[in-house]
Formats: structure tokens, C-alpha cells, sequence
């Protein structure tokens, strides 16, 4: 009998795709079920390769799955021997690593709760978090172990050269116990350490609904090489980067360190990876590398997700990769809902969308007053979940033939004069100035129109006012006469969130609330 994983077609995603058969692909069931035992342990048979980690200085470590299920039930053992009960909260704060992997996995196959946390956090971020989640222990570096020091009811374990021969003395398997419904992994959305967002609490199953991201949104199929550059510190990394495609045996590339797009481009063609799916930044990177041809690829499914892609970036991954780029769309809290069925050979990939929903999925176009607006017209992105209509604070719109296109958060529309502007059409219009390498567009008060258009500008060339008004010249003539940015600010970096988003809030929070005299 066929699986969902072996039709590739939009039109068999839309026919047969159905809970019951997301359930097949799994050994687990409805009462018992592990994400530990469906990525790694069911996998852990000759030499298959699960996990092969580009580090930034140019090293590479390759991990199999029979070694990665041998020390994460090591691990398990450990934890057990140390006190730690199904429910508790385990942290790991390392990049991607044996390691990393090891302590993850491990923590799930206990029932325990894995948590993971971005390894640039400073004290406070790393306290907020800990503090919230309540850890029994955290794994980290030597040097995250100085900074979490000190830290009320938290066991530290350092993770060093050390880390694996203390496994020794344990077993090599582990007898997984934890039902469908269990905790398995609590994760943290990207909020600044000011304003920090509660965990997002994940159980057992959640691996299961998570497929359709894998099967419609990244297109991975088993028999693929899938790299994923975003650290499995956030969703993006961890559940569609990692989980997802290990659930289905698939081997991962992932990137530890510093990031540098030309040693990613580097790794895409010495694994010879046939699909990626990566954060607009990361392509946006590889673009102002200036070393996409210095490499061969090998790529047949291209995704991305965490924020919209400007044009430029989205033509030149068509033209390097020779694949359209499929855009991914959710968030951590409702999960992937729109997608472009990346293998989908029946399936048209329109520039600048967001795609489709998932099968199965409702997603709107909503006004104010929770109508649904004309295909064209601007209003609410919305998702139908437990029969209710629930708002995602995302903008867009949905065209004649259903596709759905992003039009900023809600808080990022900018109104000048009764005009209304998105802050992402304008910073689009603003990349494509070939001296543009990123740029943030905000609304700013203004005693005669309201608000008018700011706009950052990252670049090498020097900031002038002749430079300003190619800026500003250039956006008139691709979006209108009105919705050119007034004020253009030259600057070294732009505010970012851990995930690699620009943060405009920040940019709107160092702005006067009123406009000076």
C-alpha cells in the first residue's frame, strides 16, 4: 500500500493526504509514541548517515544514526541515574554538535523535556529563559557553564572533550515509554530578552502534524540530502531542519558557528544536497557573497521561510539553483499553513507568494469587521483552527487563482497622509538599488502627515545625498509618487532578532513618538 511519501504530485497531496495517513508513516500510534525512537532508533541500522555538521572553520562531522542512537540512550541512562523523571525539564545550549544531538534525543527518550537554547543568549537571556522553563539541568559549553553559574535548582553539565566517555559506563539502548500526548520539547519564539515570549509547549505528537510542512512545505522525501542552515535552537532549525526529515531517514546538513555563506555554498556541493530549505537571510547572504559561482549544486527543492524574500534574492536563487524558491509560511505557534509544494510538478510557483494552504488547511484574507476580503484587497491572514477563525497578525492578500502573498505584520503598516504602505514593498523596491545590501523600512511621526517613510539602509558605498536620492527615485518609479522613503539613514547593521529577522520594532522604539517642531 502506497504511503504519502511516495506521491510527489499537488493534486495527490490534495486527494489522499489525511491524518490516518500521516499517522502511517511512524511506527508509533495514537498511545505510544517517541520522537526520539522515530528520528533516530528506527533509522540505526548499518552505516546510514543521519546528521553531517559544516562547521564554520571548515570542518565537517559526520554522525550516523546507529552512533547517535547508541549515546543518546547512553544519555538517557544518565539522566535517569541523575534524578531526572519524566516531565522534567532538560536545556541544551550547544551548536549544532554530537553533543547537541545526543542530549536532545537522550532528554526525549526519558519523558523528560528538552529545551533548547540559542548559544549567543548573554546572562540575561540565558536567566529569563531558565528561570521560566525551570531546568533540572543544562547542557552547555565551559563558558555558557560560567555564565549559568549560580542558577537556583540547576545541575550544569558541561559538555566538553570529556562528555562522551562518561556515557561509557551505560547501556546502548533505552526503552522509550512516553505516550503521544506527553511534553516532549518546550521551544522559545525570538523575542528580545525585554519583552520574552512563554515557550511554545510541544507533545509527543506534534511530529506527526509536522509533516505536512516536511511532505508540501520542503518537499522532502526519504532518498533526500536536506540541509537547513538556522540554528535548531528555534523552530525553523529544529522541527523542519531537524525532525522532520530525520522522522523520514533522511540525511541532515546543518551549520555550527559563525555563519558564512560561502562555506555553507561550499557544504551544499560536497554533500551533494538536493534540497535546502533556509531563512530569507541566508539566501539574501549567499547573494552578496559574491562566491555562488565558484561551486556546483545540486539542488532540486528550494524553500524558505522566517521572513518575505525581496525579488533580487528570489532571482537570483532561480538563477544560481536553476530551482524557483518555494516560500514556507507560519509561525511557531500555529505551525506551516501556506506552502508551494516544493517536487510538485503539477504545481505553478508565483513569484512573490506565499502558495497555497497546506492540504486539508483554511487560511483567509479577513477586514476589520472579520469578512473575508476580495482576492486583491489587503486585510488579516487567518487560520481556521478548532472551529474558530484565528488571527496570525500577519497582512496579505489572495489572488483570483488562491494564492496568497504577505503584506507585513500588522504593526509594520505605515499610513502618510490616509495613505497606506507596507513596510516590505517598500524595502523591496528599496533592494533593488545594486549598492543596497539589506534595508528596514519603518513609519516615523510627522506633524503634517501623520507618519512618513524611514528607511535603513545597510551598504559599503559611502551615504550621501546623492545616494539618497537614487533611493528615493528609485522606489517613486517601482511602488508610486507617495510611498518613497523621506528620510534614509545609512548604517552598519540593522537590529536583528536570534532568528535572523529584522527587528523594525526595535528601529520604531529608538524613533520620538511625536514628531519635533
Amino acid at each position: 500500500m502506497k504511503k504519502l511519501t511516495d506521491y510527489t504530485s499537488f493534486a495527490d497531496a490534495q486527494k489522499h493526504c489525511s491524518p490516518e495517513k500521516l499517522w502511517e508513516l511512524f511506527d508509533g500510534d495514537r498511545r505510544a509514541f517517541n520522537i526520539a525512537h522515530e528520528c533516530v532508533d528506527r533509522h540505526a541500522h548499518g552505516d546510514k548517515v543521519a546528521i553531517v555538521v559544516a562547521c564554520a572553520n571548515g570542518s565537517e562531522e559526520v554522525i550516523t544514526f546507529k552512533t547517535l542512537s547508541r549515546l543518546s540512550s547512553r544519555f538517557a541512562h544518565l539522566l535517569v541515574a541523575r534524578g531526572i523523571r519524566p516531565g522534567d525539564r532538560v536545556a541544551v545550549m550547544l551548536e549544532p554538535s554530537l553533543a547537541f544531538y545526543v542530549a536532545i534525543f537522550g532528554a526525549i527518550k526519558t519523558g523528560a523535556i528538552a529545551v533548547p537554547l540559542f548559544t549567543l543568549f548573554g546572562p540575561d537571556g540565558i536567566r529569563l529563559r531558565v528561570e521560566d522553563c525551570k531546568p533540572k539541568i543544562l547542557v552547555t559549553n565551559a563558558e555558557k557553564a560560567s555564565v549559568s553559574a549560580g542558577i537556583d535548582g540547576v545541575e550544569v553539565l558541561v559538555a566538553d572533550e570529556g562528555f562522551v566517555p562518561t556515557l561509557s559506563p551505560y547501556s546502548d539502548t533505552f526503552e522509550v515509554k512516553t505516550s503521544a500526548e506527553d511534553d516532549a520539547i518546550f521551544q522559545y519564539t525570538s523575542g528580545t530578552t525585554r519583552e520574552l515570549p512563554a515557550a511554545v509547549k510541544h507533545k509527543q505528537r506534534a511530529l506527526v502534524t509536522l509533516m505536512l510542512a516536511a511532505l508540501y512545505g520542503t518537499g522532502i522525501r526519504p532518498g533526500d540530502r536536506f540541509f537547513c542552515p538556522s540554528s535548531p535552537a528555534w523552530g525553523h532549525g529544529l522541527w523542519h531542519g531537524t525532525l522532520a526529515p530525520m522522522a523520514l531517514g533522511v540525511t541532515i546538513g546543518a551549520y555550527s558557528g559563525k555563519f558564512d555563506a560561502a562555506r555553507l555554498l561550499k557544504a551544499l556541493q560536497h554533500g551533494r544536497f538536493n534540497t535546502i530549505s533556509a531563512a530569507a537571510t541566508h539566501f539574501r547572504m549567499m547573494r552578496n557573497s559574491g562566491a555562488s559561482s565558484k561551486y556546483k549544486y545540486y539542488l532540486e527543492k528550494v524553500s524558505f521561510t522566517g521572513e518575505p524574500m525581496d525579488s533580487e534574492t528570489e532571482d537570483f536563487v532561480k538563477a544560481t539553483f536553476g530551482r524557483p524558491v518555494c516560500s514556507m509560511y507560519g509561525t511557531t505557534e500555529i505551525g506551516v499553513i501556506l506552502v508551494n509544494y516544493p517536487g510538485a510538478e503539477d504545481f505553478q510557483v508565483k513569484h512573490g507568494s506565499l502558495g497555497k494552504p497546506i492540504p486539508g488547511g483554511r487560511v483567509d484574507v479577513q477586514d476589520a469587521d472579520g469578512k473575508t476580503c476580495p482576492p486583491g484587497v489587503v486585510g488579516e491572514l487567518k487560520v481556521w483552527r478548532g472551529g474558530v477563525w484565528v488571527p496570525t497578525k500577519d497582512l496579505g492578500k489572495v489572488d483570483a487563482d488562491g494564492y496568497f502573498y504577505h503584506a507585513g505584520r500588522a504593526d509594520d503598516v505605515i499610513i502618510s497622509a490616509g495613505w497606506t504602505m507596507s513596510a516590505v514593498e517598500i524595502e523591496d523596491a528599496v533592494l533593488k538599488h545594486p549598492d543596497v545590501q539589506e534595508a528596514a523600512a519603518i513609519g516615523v511621526a510627522d506633524e503634517l502627515r501623520g507618519q512618513v517613510v524611514k528607511a535603513f539602509v545597510v551598504t559599503e558605498r559611502e551615504g550621501s545625498d546623492a545616494f539618497t536620492k537614487e533611493i528615493q527615485d528609485l522606489v517613486r518609479s517601482r511602488l508610486s509618487q507617495h510611498e518613497y522613503p523621506r528620510h534614509v539613514v545609512f548604517v552598519t547593521d540593522l537590529p536583528k532578532t536570534p532568528a535572523g529577522k529584522v527587528h523594525r520594532k526595535v528601529l520604531r522604539d529608538r524613533e520620538p513618538k511625536t514628531a519635533s517642531v
